[in-house]
C-alpha cells in the first residue's frame, strides 16, 4: 500500500514538474521548434558528412549548421527584410494618396459590370466587397509597417531568438541520435509505437517545411518573376504573398494573380492580362502538382482539406509557425489513430469470429 503511494507520488510530481519545465520553455517556443525542424531536414547532410569524413560528432554537425545558414537562413532573413521594406513603402505610398486601392477596384467595376450582376444573384453587395477589399488591402500594409516597427524595437529579442535556435540546432545535430533513443526508453508508449510515431514526426516535418515550404518558394518567385515583366508594382511583396497562400489548398496563388489579371484587362493592358493568365495557369498552377509529388511524396501527403484546416488552425493557435505546427498536429492526430485501428479496431471482430468458428464446428469427438 505505502509503495503505491510513493509511486503514484513521484508519478504525480513527475507530470508537474514536466509541465513546469514545458510552461518555462514557452516563450523560446518558436526558436526550439525550427532548431529541431533544422535537425530533422538536415540530418541526411549530416549522414553523408558522416560517411565521408568518419564520426566527428562536432565538425559534422558544424559543417552541417553552416550549409543550413548559408542556404536557409541567410536568405530568409535577407528576403523579410526586403518585404517589410517594400510594404512600409506601399503603406506609405496609400497614406500619401499615391495607391488608391478603392480606384483600382472601380476600375474593374467600371470595365466588367457584368461581375456586379453576377455577385448581386448571390445577394453579395459590391460596395460591401469593395470596402472589405480595400480594408483589408490598407491593414496588409499596415501590418507590414507595424512589424517594421516592431522588428526595430526588439531587435536584441530578435537576435536572441535567432541565436538560442542556431545553439539549439547544433546539439540536436549532434546528439539527436542518443535523444531519441532516450526519449523511447522514457515514454511508456511501446518502443514500436514510439519508433513510428517519431519516424512520422520526422517524415511530416521534414514533408512540410521542406517540401511544402519550397514548392512555395518556387511559386512565389514565379509569380513575383512574371509580376516584375509585366512592370506590376511591389513585384516582391505580391511573390511572397502568392508564396504565402500557396500554403494553402483550394486557395493558392491564384487568390493574387487572378485579380491582377483581371485589372490589367480593365485598364486595357489585354496582351498583358493573357500573359499573367496562361503563365498562372500554366506554370505556376502545374508546378504544385508536379513539383509536390517530387519533393513531398504521395505517402505523406494528408488530404487537401485537412491541410486547409490543419494550416488555418495552426496560424491562429500558434501564429507564424502554425502552417508547419498545424499540418504537423494532424499528421500525428492521424497516425495515432491510424495506430489504434490496427491494433485495438479488430479485436472484437477477431473474437467473434473465432467464437463463430466453434458454434459452426459442433460439438468436440469424446
Amino acid at each position: 500500500m505505502y509503495a503505491k503511494l510513493e509511486t503514484r507520488t513521484f508519478l504525480a510530481m513527475l507530470v508537474g514538474v514536466s509541465l513546469a519545465f514545458v510552461l518555462l520553455m514557452k516563450p523560446f517556443f518558436g526558436p526550439i521548434f525550427w532548431a529541431v525542424a533544422i535537425a530533422l531536414i538536415f540530418h541526411p547532410v549530416q549522414q553523408l558528412l558522416v560517411r565521408k569524413f568518419g564520426d566527428r560528432p562536432n565538425t559534422n554537425a558544424l559543417i552541417t549548421l553552416f550549409i543550413c545558414m548559408v542556404i536557409v537562413v541567410i536568405p530568409v532573413l535577407v528576403l523579410v527584410t526586403s518585404l517589410i521594406a517594400e510594404g512600409v513603402g506601399i503603406y506609405q505610398q496609400i497614406q500619401d494618396g499615391d495607391i488608391r486601392p478603392g480606384e483600382y477596384i472601380d476600375r474593374v467595376n467600371q470595365s466588367f459590370p457584368a461581375i456586379q450582376s453576377f455577385l448581386a444573384q448571390f445577394d453579395i453587395n459590391f460596395s460591401e466587397l469593395r470596402d472589405r477589399a480595400v480594408s483589408f488591402f490598407v491593414g496588409g500594409s499596415q501590418f507590414l509597417a507595424k512589424q517594421a516597427i516592431g522588428v526595430g524595437q526588439n531587435t536584441f529579442q530578435f537576435f536572441l531568438g535567432l541565436a538560442l535556435m542556431v545553439y539549439l540546432a547544433f546539439f540536436l545535430l549532434r546528439d539527436g541520435s542518443k535523444l531519441i533513443e532516450l526519449l523511447i526508453k522514457a515514454l511508456p508508449l511501446g518502443d514500436e509505437r514510439e519508433r513510428l510515431l517519431f519516424a512520422k514526426f520526422a517524415e511530416v516535418t521534414r514533408a512540410t517545411v521542406k517540401g511544402n515550404l519550397l514548392i512555395a518558394i518556387i511559386q512565389g518567385a514565379l509569380g513575383g518573376l512574371i509580376f516584375w515583366m509585366l512592370g506590376i508594382g511591389g513585384a516582391l511583396l505580391w511573390g511572397v504573398v502568392m508564396a504565402i497562400v500557396s500554403l494553402l489548398p483550394a486557395v493558392g496563388a491564384a487568390i493574387v494573380w487572378v485579380p491582377a489579371a483581371i485589372y490589367l484587362a480593365a485598364v486595357g493592358d489585354v496582351l498583358e492580362a493573357v500573359i499573367l493568365t496562361a503563365f498562372g495557369v500554366v506554370v505556376i498552377g502545374l508546378a504544385d502538382n508536379i513539383l509536390r509529388p517530387i519533393f513531398v511524396g504521395r505517402d505523406t501527403k494528408l488530404p487537401d482539406y485537412i491541410v486547409l484546416l490543419s494550416t488555418l488552425g495552426g496560424i491562429v493557435m500558434f501564429g507564424i509557425n502554425g502552417f508547419v505546427m498545424g499540418p504537423l498536429v494532424a499528421a500525428l492526430f492521424m497516425a495515432f489513430w491510424g495506430i489504434f485501428i490496427r491494433e485495438f479496431g479488430h479485436e472484437d471482430h477477431r473474437a467473434q469470429f473465432t467464437e463463430s468458428e466453434i458454434d459452426d464446428s459442433g460439438p468436440e469427438s469424446p
